[in-house]
């Protein structure tokens, strides 16, 4: 070439050094390709615009899903894509074999890769020589880099033997896929297979598995000495191990590789990867494959760690926790459950017991002892004994924790570095009733779902946690479980789990409660799920394994009985039209008036009219008050919600032991009192004062289709005669006296 004559062009010289051009649009899914270029795919000599299929078909599938993998790794990295391909005939054999570079690049509106590149035909070894697959650019280097930090991951998150050999059959290495996997281990002086995948062998073979560790067979071989075997092809395996290839044969593979499975330094199995192509087995291979079976082994020795833990704490929580059976119960159902914690021995201190007492009654028992390890169960387990002992002796409820309280503040004292304390709900139930009696050391209280799905946590008596003071006392607390309502009796860990605190916590639990359609075995798995959420090892998305505290959860319903298909199912029976509640408030109790106005809302929670709520937690505090100041007497709460043909009617009533009855008067400028019953005539739409024998009781309604009288100027509506009367006459039949 003359100086100053022009160049010649960029593809005559690629034609020249014998390479081609290519353009790939994955939007499009349409590969472009010059004359040079389409005679290395194998196809005419000439500029051609092909499918991704069409070029997809030329192409050896490994190399196929490597390139996807370079070309990921390269736009991230904003490097060449470089990869070796095998190109295909019709037949499926390698006819030559060539070198892909690009520059690919990501278009994010379209979603597309643009790749541009060129396509040259390399020398390369005959398939199962030992140069076969000799590694040329360092992008197949940081694919196969890609690919092991992938491999540790899915490792690292499997929690079983199964899920590990799972995830090792599904592993697609760099270039060489086996695929056929077998994992053997030791039982003894034995060789057994632990599991396998791509070998559909039959039952005689499966047996063959189990052979004497000194039989001449690759993998038994591999456990004597702790150092790999790599036959690259069938007549290496058989002229090495004659006597034991009829087990390979059959199989129909080209290449083999053994490799020791080593964890704490010592040979624990072997890990079988075998290749329907032949593999040369090259110093990269060979690296790729040593670094998997070292991550495989360790995956192996953590899943067999847990499941040893796990069948230990099986076992002690079997032999711990009670069946439940629901033909112990008649006229109720229960549903129990118990989740351990994520980590250790995943044995905790959280416990639950159904205790049969005398004459039909049963006791429900739930508690959390400080700590999760061993010590933590074992206390549970003393301290479960002794309730049952005392509970059996028909000691009441104060008296069954008193007695365990006193126990366990005894073993601490023998334990004094190391001493622990216990919350406990302990509830004596009377089904033929449906009565509770609630005893409470420290423990959260309980939770009544009502035939609505409205829920309510129940306040009850308590004292300090067991084993703080020996003399410490346990008041019990009454209430009567309606037909068709449900009690939950949980441990903290439901509660809690997830960074909830005890206010937040019953907020989400009460969402699932209510929402929950199913009959009380499902419900029981629903609120356990509400808490845990997904695992990050069968669900993908920001969730982790939440199982950061155990978690003992008892449900109680009493089943509604003649009342339709659904009677008799507890959950799912038909649904009453009565909400009720009740509570009492002892004189020396004022604070629990808070804890009645809690409540009354709660009962509330979808009323209608936010201004006849407030007036309702109101009057109810006017006339607790009203009772805890005027009388020597504790006050008892009843308040309901039922359906009329108006719609909605919330009653409150209030009953105590006093024997005067109060008066509607108008109190002076300066009173301190004698403004509640001006109150309830105010905001109340009915209300009155009925004698009880040695007592009374003061009761307010209001209809939720009514505008209260406030809204309406703040003055009661006129009472016509026409008004009046019925409403008289109706309070005259019920027994209840309106001034």
């Amino acid at each position: 070439m003359r100086t100053g004559e022009p160049l010649p062009s960029t593809g005559d010289v690629l034609a020249l050094l014998g390479t081609g051009r290519w353009h790939w649009d994955t939007a499009t899914g349409l590969v472009t390709v010059d004359g040079v270029a389409a005679r290395l795919l194998g196809l005419p000599a000439e500029q051609a615009t092909l499918t991704e299929a069409q070029v997809r078909s030329r192409l050896h599938p490994v190399d196929w899903n490597e390139i996807t993998g370079v070309i990921r790794l390269a736009v991230a990295e904003g490097t060449l894509a470089e990869v070796r391909i095998r190109i295909m005939d019709d037949r499926g054999r390698v006819v030559r074999v060539v070198r892909s570079r690009s520059k690919p690049t990501f278009d994010p509106l379209r979603k597309a890769y643009l790749l541009t590149g060129t396509l040259q035909e390399v020398t390369d070894p005959t398939p199962g020589t030992p140069a076969d697959r000799r590694t040329v650019t360092g992008d197949w280097r940081r694919s196969r880099e890609a690919f092991l930090l992938d491999a540790g991951r899915a490792l690292a998150e499997a929690r079983s033997t199964q899920e590990v050999l799972r995830v090792v059959a599904n592993l697609s290495m760099p270039g060489f896929s086996p695929d056929g996997l077998a994992v053997f281990g030791v039982a003894g002086d034995r060789l057994t297979i632990i599991g396998h995948h791509g070998q559909e062998p039959d039952a005689d073979a499966e047996d063959a598995f189990s052979m004497p560790l000194d039989t001449a067979y690759p993998a038994a071989e591999v456990i004597r000495t702790g150092r790999a075997i790599y036959l690259s092809t069938p007549q290496q395996y058989q002229a090495r191990y004659p006597l034991t290839w009829p087990l390979a044969e059959r199989f129909g593979r080209h290449s083999w590789a053994f490799l020791p499975l080593i964890a704490s330094g010592r040979t624990t199995g072997t890990w079988m990867a075998a290749f329907a192509h032949p593999v040369a087995f090259t110093p990269d291979e060979r690296s790729v494959l040593t670094t998997v079976a070292r991550m495989l082994a360790q995956a192996l020795a953590r899943a067999g760690t847990a499941e040893t833990e796990r069948a230990l704490t099986d076992g002690l929580q079997r032999s711990m926790l009670p069946r439940i059976g629901p033909q112990r119960i008649p006229g109720m159902s229960l549903a129990a459950r118990y989740i351990p914690t994520g980590g250790g021995l995943q044995v905790g201190g959280d416990w639950y017991d159904v205790i049969p007492l005398p004459h039909g009654r049963f006791a429900l028992v739930v508690g959390d002892v400080q700590g999760h390890d061993v010590r933590a169960a074992g206390l549970m387990g003393q301290l479960r004994i002794a309730l049952r002992a005392y509970a059996s002796e028909g000691h009441r409820p104060d008296a069954v924790l008193s007695r365990a309280s006193r126990f366990l503040y005894g073993i601490n004292e023998a334990d004094p570095y190391d001493p622990r304390f216990a919350t406990c709900l302990y509830v004596e139930v009377d089904p033929a009733g449906g009565v509770l009696d609630f005893a409470r050391a420290g423990h959260p209280e309980p939770a009544v779902r009502m035939p609505d799905t409205t829920v309510l946590t129940r306040q009850t008596a308590g004292g300090l946690p067991l084993g703080i003071d020996p003399d410490a006392d346990y008041p019990t607390t009454r209430m009567v479980l309606e037909p068709g309502e449900t009690l939950l009796l949980c441990t903290d860990g439901l509660i809690e789990t997830g960074g909830h605190d005890l206010d937040t916590g019953w907020q989400r639990l009460r969402r699932t409660l209510e929402r929950h359609e199913g009959n009380l075995e499902e419900l029981a798995d629903a609120l356990v799920q509400a808490v845990h959420g997904p695992s990050s090892h069968h669900t993908t998305g920001p969730l982790i394994d939440r199982r950061e505290d155990d978690i003992a959860l008892l449900l109680l319903s009493r089943r509604t009985e003649g009342r339709g298909a659904g009677a008799g199912t507890g959950l799912d029976a038909v649904r009453s039209s009565l909400r009720r509640t009740m509570l009492t408030v002892q004189q020396a109790e004022p604070e629990r008036i808070a804890g009645a106005r809690r409540q009354l809302r709660e009962l509330l929670h979808d009323w209608g009219s936010a201004d006849q709520v407030d007036s309702a937690v109101l009057l109810l505090s006017e006339v607790l008050t009203n009772v805890l100041v005027h009388t020597d007497a504790a006050a008892l709460l009843e308040a309901e919600i039922t359906d009329g043909p108006r719609g909605r009617r919330m009653r409150v009533q209030v009953t105590d032991a006093g024997a005067d009855l109060p008066h509607l008067r108008t109190p002076g400028e300066l009173a301190s009192s004698g403004r509640g019953l001006l109150l309830i005539e105010l905001l109340a739409h009915t209300w009155g004062v009925v004698p009880r024998g040695k007592g009374k009781s003061i009761w307010f309604e209001l209809d939720e289709s009514q505008t209260p009288p406030d809204d309406a100027g703040g003055a009661p509506p006129p009472r016509g005669p026409e008004d009046r009367a019925p409403r008289e006459d109706r309070e005259r039949a019920e027994g209840r006296v309106t001034p």
